[in-house]
Protein backbone atom coordinates (compact mmCIF):
# COMPACT_ATOMS: atom_id res chain seq x y z
CA UNK A 1 0.00 0.00 0.00
CA UNK A 2 2.63 2.54 0.97
CA UNK A 3 5.77 1.52 -1.01
CA UNK A 4 8.90 0.34 0.16
CA UNK A 5 10.09 1.65 3.47
CA UNK A 6 13.69 2.25 4.79
CA UNK A 7 16.97 2.48 2.66
CA UNK A 8 17.62 0.29 -0.50
CA UNK A 9 20.30 -1.80 -1.47
CA UNK A 10 21.11 -0.73 -5.42
CA UNK A 11 23.69 -1.57 -7.69
CA UNK A 12 24.72 1.27 -9.72
CA UNK A 13 22.66 2.37 -13.15
CA UNK A 14 19.64 -0.23 -11.95
CA UNK A 15 16.64 1.45 -10.87
CA UNK A 16 14.16 0.67 -7.71
CA UNK A 17 10.50 1.67 -6.73
CA UNK A 18 10.63 5.35 -4.99
CA UNK A 19 11.46 5.39 -1.12
CA UNK A 20 8.99 6.23 1.18
CA UNK A 21 7.79 6.78 4.75
CA UNK A 22 5.38 5.22 6.90
CA UNK A 23 2.81 7.42 5.81
CA UNK A 24 3.40 7.23 2.19
CA UNK A 25 5.26 10.21 1.68
CA UNK A 26 7.88 10.41 -0.76
CA UNK A 27 11.07 10.63 1.15
CA UNK A 28 14.32 12.36 -1.26
CA UNK A 29 17.87 12.93 -0.05
CA UNK A 30 20.36 14.82 -2.63
CA UNK A 31 23.21 12.17 -3.03
CA UNK A 32 25.71 15.40 -3.33
CA UNK A 33 26.07 19.21 -2.79
CA UNK A 34 24.19 21.09 -5.22
CA UNK A 35 26.01 22.50 -7.37
CA UNK A 36 28.49 18.96 -7.72
CA UNK A 37 27.20 17.99 -11.26
CA UNK A 38 28.34 22.12 -12.55
CA UNK A 39 31.76 21.75 -10.76
CA UNK A 40 32.89 18.60 -12.19
CA UNK A 41 31.83 19.50 -15.37
CA UNK A 42 33.90 22.83 -15.34
CA UNK A 43 30.99 25.25 -15.19
CA UNK A 44 31.03 26.98 -11.63
CA UNK A 45 33.49 29.53 -10.80
CA UNK A 46 33.76 31.56 -7.87
CA UNK A 47 35.73 34.96 -7.37
CA UNK A 48 36.35 37.29 -3.99
CA UNK A 49 37.83 40.47 -3.04
CA UNK A 50 41.59 39.86 -2.08
CA UNK A 51 41.72 42.64 0.39
CA UNK A 52 38.74 44.61 2.37
CA UNK A 53 37.41 47.16 -0.10
CA UNK A 54 35.95 50.60 0.04
CA UNK A 55 32.67 51.09 -1.85
CA UNK A 56 30.83 53.51 -3.60
CA UNK A 57 27.80 54.77 -2.25
CA UNK A 58 24.44 53.75 -3.76
CA UNK A 59 23.71 54.05 -7.93
CA UNK A 60 27.44 55.72 -9.13
CA UNK A 61 28.93 55.02 -11.85
CA UNK A 62 32.48 55.63 -10.60
CA UNK A 63 31.74 52.15 -8.67
CA UNK A 64 34.05 50.57 -6.58
CA UNK A 65 33.36 47.11 -4.17
CA UNK A 66 33.32 43.71 -6.36
CA UNK A 67 31.60 42.61 -9.29
CA UNK A 68 31.60 39.98 -12.36
CA UNK A 69 30.70 40.82 -16.71
CA UNK A 70 29.97 38.97 -19.17
CA UNK A 71 31.53 40.36 -21.97
CA UNK A 72 30.11 40.99 -25.16
CA UNK A 73 30.57 38.07 -27.39
CA UNK A 74 31.39 35.28 -24.97
CA UNK A 75 28.76 33.26 -26.53
CA UNK A 76 28.02 31.77 -22.45
CA UNK A 77 25.05 32.75 -19.67
CA UNK A 78 26.04 33.57 -16.57
CA UNK A 79 24.08 32.04 -14.00
CA UNK A 80 24.45 33.51 -10.60
CA UNK A 81 23.96 31.31 -7.61
CA UNK A 82 25.53 33.42 -4.61
CA UNK A 83 26.54 36.47 -3.05
CA UNK A 84 28.44 37.18 0.05
CA UNK A 85 30.03 39.67 2.23
CA UNK A 86 31.53 40.21 5.72
CA UNK A 87 33.44 42.76 7.62
CA UNK A 88 36.99 42.85 8.35
CA UNK A 89 37.13 46.00 10.75
CA UNK A 90 34.20 47.62 12.86
CA UNK A 91 32.11 48.80 9.94
CA UNK A 92 32.65 52.57 8.35
CA UNK A 93 28.89 53.25 8.92
CA UNK A 94 25.33 51.89 8.69
CA UNK A 95 23.37 50.78 5.51
CA UNK A 96 21.81 48.14 2.95
CA UNK A 97 24.02 45.71 1.02
CA UNK A 98 22.36 44.93 -2.37
CA UNK A 99 22.97 43.77 -5.95
CA UNK A 100 23.26 46.14 -9.16
CA UNK A 101 23.47 45.92 -12.97
CA UNK A 102 24.14 47.22 -15.94
CA UNK A 103 26.32 46.86 -19.24
CA UNK A 104 29.66 45.17 -19.43
CA UNK A 105 31.06 48.92 -20.22
CA UNK A 106 34.18 49.68 -18.00
CA UNK A 107 34.81 46.01 -16.59
CA UNK A 108 38.80 45.09 -16.45
CA UNK A 109 39.88 41.46 -15.48
CA UNK A 110 41.10 42.78 -12.13
CA UNK A 111 40.61 40.08 -10.55
CA UNK A 112 41.13 36.33 -11.11
CA UNK A 113 37.96 33.81 -10.85
CA UNK A 114 38.34 30.57 -9.78
CA UNK A 115 37.12 27.03 -11.16
CA UNK A 116 35.05 25.38 -8.23
CA UNK A 117 36.99 22.25 -9.59
CA UNK A 118 41.18 23.61 -9.29
CA UNK A 119 42.46 23.67 -12.89
CA UNK A 120 39.30 22.60 -15.04
CA UNK A 121 39.27 25.57 -16.77
CA UNK A 122 38.78 29.21 -17.26
CA UNK A 123 36.02 31.80 -16.63
CA UNK A 124 34.97 33.86 -19.31
CA UNK A 125 33.46 36.28 -16.76
CA UNK A 126 35.60 39.72 -16.21
CA UNK A 127 35.95 40.16 -12.65
CA UNK A 128 36.13 44.18 -11.11
CA UNK A 129 36.92 45.42 -7.72
CA UNK A 130 36.48 48.89 -9.41
CA UNK A 131 35.45 51.04 -12.80
CA UNK A 132 33.48 53.65 -14.45
CA UNK A 133 30.28 51.96 -15.27
CA UNK A 134 27.03 52.78 -17.75
CA UNK A 135 24.29 53.93 -15.40
CA UNK A 136 23.72 50.44 -12.72
CA UNK A 137 19.70 49.72 -12.04
CA UNK A 138 19.80 48.23 -8.29
CA UNK A 139 18.34 44.65 -8.74
CA UNK A 140 17.90 43.25 -4.76
CA UNK A 141 18.50 44.25 -1.60
CA UNK A 142 20.41 41.66 0.64
CA UNK A 143 21.23 42.57 3.59
CA UNK A 144 22.62 44.95 5.61
CA UNK A 145 26.00 46.61 7.30
CA UNK A 146 26.50 48.98 10.78
CA UNK A 147 28.96 50.19 12.81
CA UNK A 148 29.10 47.78 15.45
CA UNK A 149 32.25 45.91 16.22
CA UNK A 150 32.83 42.99 14.14
CA UNK A 151 32.31 40.37 16.48
CA UNK A 152 28.66 41.90 16.90
CA UNK A 153 27.47 42.22 13.41
CA UNK A 154 24.65 40.87 11.73
CA UNK A 155 27.37 40.43 8.29
CA UNK A 156 29.87 38.43 10.70
CA UNK A 157 31.04 35.50 10.28
CA UNK A 158 29.41 35.92 6.73
CA UNK A 159 26.35 36.77 4.87
CA UNK A 160 25.50 34.61 2.38
CA UNK A 161 22.74 35.86 -0.37
CA UNK A 162 20.81 32.36 -2.22
CA UNK A 163 20.35 34.35 -5.57
CA UNK A 164 19.57 30.42 -7.01
CA UNK A 165 19.75 31.23 -10.69
CA UNK A 166 17.61 34.18 -10.42
CA UNK A 167 20.20 36.89 -12.02
CA UNK A 168 21.31 35.39 -15.40
CA UNK A 169 23.46 37.75 -17.07
CA UNK A 170 23.89 37.48 -20.99
CA UNK A 171 26.50 38.65 -22.43
CA UNK A 172 27.04 42.09 -22.49
CA UNK A 173 25.70 41.95 -18.98
CA UNK A 174 27.07 42.77 -15.53
CA UNK A 175 26.26 42.70 -11.79
CA UNK A 176 28.18 44.91 -9.18
CA UNK A 177 27.86 44.99 -5.49
CA UNK A 178 25.97 48.39 -4.10
CA UNK A 179 25.98 49.97 -0.12
CA UNK A 180 23.44 52.86 0.31
CA UNK A 181 26.74 55.22 1.52
CA UNK A 182 30.01 54.99 0.57
CA UNK A 183 32.43 52.87 3.17
CA UNK A 184 35.85 52.87 4.20
CA UNK A 185 38.19 49.40 3.68
CA UNK A 186 35.84 47.35 5.46
CA UNK A 187 33.69 44.78 3.50
CA UNK A 188 34.66 41.58 1.78
CA UNK A 189 32.32 40.18 -1.12
CA UNK A 190 32.41 36.87 -3.08
CA UNK A 191 30.19 35.76 -5.99
CA UNK A 192 29.27 32.27 -6.98
CA UNK A 193 28.42 31.63 -10.76
CA UNK A 194 28.00 29.01 -13.07
CA UNK A 195 28.76 29.46 -17.16
CA UNK A 196 26.47 27.54 -19.64
CA UNK A 197 26.28 28.31 -23.86
CA UNK A 198 23.76 30.32 -24.97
Amino acid sequence: MYGKVGAQALASGSSGPVRLDADGALIARLSAGKYRDAALAGRLFSVANQAAVATTAALATTWTGLGISNPTGSGKNIILHEFGWALSVVGPDDGVVGLMTSTDTGFAAALTAKAAKSGSGTSIAFCDDGATISTPILERICGAIGTGATTTQISVPQSIYQVDGSIILPPGRSVMTYTTTATTAAAVFFFLWEEVNV
